[in-house]
């Protein structure tokens, strides 16, 4: 465990104890939120949030760095609790503008902005905080309201606060902490130039926290030209010094194609295992593994762009409430999913790069638990893999082929004996996807989109071939209309590197719709983009009235 800091890093290093010795009264937080936190099962902090709490609750500034799952939203996430005064509290009456945003938190994605506003409301329990997600995908309307009926934190993505802040309904005036979350990967879906828009918006005063696994140089810049002399904190384990988890094991296994649905439907019938994430390159994939899952007698969902946020949502939250227990994702959810009991992880296709692998194994072994991340490599994908393995040290530079009825396989994740590939109907216990309601979003600027799991053999692009999630080829439904509900003419641009593609693209598309003008009306089918003629058109080809137009990408 170790601590670099520009300001007082001996007070750092004094109130640096074991985790285990001390808890979040002892950090001189709220007893509100220490009471919230301990009916939540949450009494001692991790390594992050105990170097990060003592420096926070001073007002400085701060870096921090951390792998993922270590528990960063508390780090951050009680500081500002503990800085807002909430309506009834001593101190709100006084404010200069009470009902305003008195912090916000900005994120890369959808998910992480529901999981993080999620957690702030748990710690928040026992007093009277207003936390406001705002994120495109969702009708306007109600965040809207929200805002303007009075909020004290605002958390949410870049594209969707710019709109609100445009309008006028978001307010950073009397921002007094500002948090950026997963800074790196709003770096590499673009959002940077927003961020710095937003942090612009805020007094100078404020205290501002920034959280990042790498630490690119456009973040370095970012930091050193909005931030006050910050202490920079990197937290780890000393027993776990490797770039991968300690509390992961690493399984590889050179995969045939056609075998390795049979190979996975085994590998979920492992003993202990619990909710498990499936990750695919493409929408497409996810969306198929999905289907010959439930067709196999798994409860099983997908979390993949193409899906409209309600479908999005209902997948989550089936997965949360384990009425499935398998949820096969794009990389969108990498960043987004955080469920502490995930035992396994499943790289159903090779990750791009080391990066993504170590987000995508991240979502297992959280918060101090075991987990086991199993990586199938094709073999054209060989080379790829050999290079993220040495990257991290992984030890496994030649794959073993492995098929379903490998003897290994069986050994190595615990397999019973005789196990085929389908779960046996005594087992099928769990509701599935249709145990959790398909809410009407009031989407905008995106197709509803088939439920997750629930797409089998339908072409999810729109075009020829197969759509790359990240993406922007010129694969996009009828009439020109995006599938992702972005804002711009992004159709004939490259794709953003060379990999299948994770959701970036798709996310910051759909994150960034833009409102209707007021009094303007809206069509049924959500925002259509500009038609090369620049009018924009619905599939019917009558033009849309009443909305801005979209912006350029």
């Amino acid at each position: 465990m170790t601590t670099e800091s520009t300001t007082e890093p001996a007070a750092v290093a004094a109130s640096v104890q074991s985790a285990a010795e001390v808890t979040f009264g002892d950090f001189g937080v709220r007893p509100e939120i220490v009471a919230a936190l301990a009916d939540a099962g949450i009494t001692h902090p991790f390594p992050i949030q105990a170097m990060t709490l003592p420096v926070a609750m001073q007002g400085h500034d701060i870096i921090g760095q951390a792998k993922t799952g270590t528990g960063k939203t508390l780090g951050f996430g009680v500081p500002l609790l503990h800085r807002v005064v909430a309506p009834g509290e001593e101190g709100y009456d006084t404010l200069p503008f009470a009902g305003k945003p008195q912090a916000l938190v900005v994120l890369p994605t959808r998910e992480l902005a529901v999981q993080v506003a999620n957690d702030l409301a748990t710690a928040s329990r026992k007093r009277d905080v207003r936390i406001v997600q705002v994120y495109g995908g969702r009708a306007y309307e109600p965040q809207i309201e929200a805002l303007n009926s009075g909020v004290d934190v605002v958390v949410g993505t870049p594209g969707r606060m710019i709109d609100l802040l445009k309008q006028g309904h978001l307010v950073l005036s009397h921002v007094k902490c500002v948090v950026l979350d997963e800074a790196d990967e709003m770096l590499d879906l673009g959002f940077l130039p927003d961020v710095e828009t937003l942090l612009s918006r805020t007094p100078a005063t404020r205290h501002t926290m920034l959280f990042s696994a790498t630490m690119p140089g456009a973040v370095v810049a970012m930091a050193r030209r909005y931030m006050s002399q910050p202490t920079h904190i990197r937290a780890a384990d000393p027993d776990d010094e490797g770039l991968t988890k300690k509390d992961i094991k690493q399984v590889v296994y050179r995969a045939h194609a056609l075998d390795k649905v049979e190979v996975l439907a085994r590998i979920l019938q492992s003993e202990g295992r619990g909710r498990t994430i499936v990750f695919a390159r493409t929408k497409r994939t996810a969306a198929k593994v999905a289907d010959e899952l439930v067709e196999r007698g798994f409860a099983a969902g997908s979390l993949h762009g193409d899906l409209g946020q309600g479908a999005r949502e209902q997948a989550l939250r089936a997965f949360r409430n384990n009425k499935v227990d398998v949820l096969v994702a794009t990389d969108v959810a990498a960043r987004g999913i955080d469920v502490d009991d995930v035992t396994h992880v499943v790289n159903y296709q090779c990750p791009e790069d080391e990066k993504t692998y170590l987000h995508r194994t991240g979502r297992t072994g959280r918060a101090g638990n075991k987990g086991t991340a199993v990586t199938f490599v094709d073999w054209d994908d060989v080379p790829r893999w050999s290079l993220i393995d040495k990257a991290l040290g992984l030890g496994v530079p030649e794959p073993v082929e492995t098929y379903s009825s490998s003897p290994h396989l069986y050994a190595d994740l615990n397999i019973p004996e005789g196990t085929k590939g389908r779960l046996p109907k005594s087992k099928q216990v769990l509701e599935g996807l249709s145990g959790e309601v398909l809410e009407d979003l009031g989407e905008t600027g995106k197709r509803g989109g088939k439920p997750a799991g629930s797409g089998r053999d339908e072409r999810r692009d729109g075009g020829r071939g197969e759509r790359r999630d990240g993406g922007r080829g010129r694969a996009e439904g009828r009439g020109g209309e995006r599938r992702d509900g972005g804002r711009g003419r992004g159709e004939g641009r490259p794709e953003r590197s060379a990999a299948d593609g994770a959701d970036a693209g798709a996310n910051r598309a759909s994150d960034e719709n833009r409102a209707p003008r007021e009094g303007g009306e809206k069509s049924e089918g959500g925002q259509r983009r500009r038609s090369r003629g620049g009018r924009r058109r619905t599939r019917g080809g009558s033009p849309v009235e009443g909305q801005a137009p979209a912006a350029e990408a």
